[in-house]
């Protein structure tokens, strides 16, 4: 029998944009430097303390009442552990072997039972537009399938899930006369049509190149091995030690 594999989220996100780095990170414990984005946990923290205000007194956030959303943040006695980053909510196939796990933002609940998956994000840019951002962009992709593959553990758990995902986005404005110690955001609340067919395959398919021997090629599109070509390249034809 194989070992069972313990992957996180992040994990088959790496795999999807860089099989090569996903193996490097998950085996061999090799990735990039990262610096901790401080100012985004600060929102993200203090956003999370106010939906769980609400999720106390049972009531909806006022930005489900400004945004029509019929729902009131879900109280249930695993929560903390669903939103701490060292335990997640996670799902184990024994017929694949593998664990798999995330850790959410927030998680709502409909009046019809089902749960809505939220996740939180801060960014600070002029003129902040969503359809502009997905057109341009692969992140908000990502975000997309970071939904998805909660909704699919909450699945996989025996939770009814709704299709529907939101992402609560702050950007900060940078453009007021004065600071005053205060970082004043606009609130964006970004509603998304998800769907999970595609999640177990994907993990399935990380999990089979982790159990492999085989060494992935690069993604074209990965900024940091396309950094580590050029730089090799360039050092072999300086002959640069």
């Amino acid at each position: 029998m194989n070992k069972l594999i313990k992957l996180s989220r992040s994990t088959v996100e790496k795999y999807i944009t860089c099989p090569r780095c996903c193996f490097l990170e998950k085996i061999y414990d090799i990735r990039p430097p990262s610096l901790p984005f401080t100012l985004n946990l600060a929102v993200d923290n203090l956003c999370k303390n106010e939906f769980d205000f609400y999720r106390e007194r049972q009531e909806p956030h006022p930005l489900f009442n400004k945004y029509n959303i019929d729902a009131i943040p879900f109280k249930h006695s695993e929560i903390d552990n669903w939103k701490n980053n060292y335990k997640g909510i996670r799902y184990k196939s024994a017929k694949y072997q593998y664990d798999f796990g995330g850790a959410i933002d927030d998680i709502w609940e409909k009046s019809n039972g089902e749960l809505i998956i939220a996740d939180i994000k801060a960014t600070s840019r002029n003129n902040f537009n969503w359809n502009d951002t997905w057109n341009k962009y692969d992140y908000p992709k990502s975000y997309k399938r970071q939904l998805e593959m909660y909704q699919w553990l909450f699945k996989m758990n025996g939770f009814q899930v709704s299709n529907d995902a939101y992402i609560i986005y702050f950007n900060g404005k940078k453009d007021e006369k004065f600071f005053h110690n205060k970082l004043e955001f606009e609130t964006h609340v970004i509603k998304l049509n998800c769907s999970t067919d595609w999640v177990e395959p994907k993990i399935i398919e990380t999990v089979e190149l982790l159990r492999s021997n085989t060494f992935p090629s690069p993604s074209q599109k990965c900024e940091n091995c396309n950094y580590l070509k050029k730089r090799w390249n360039l050092s072999k034809n300086l002959k640069i030690k």
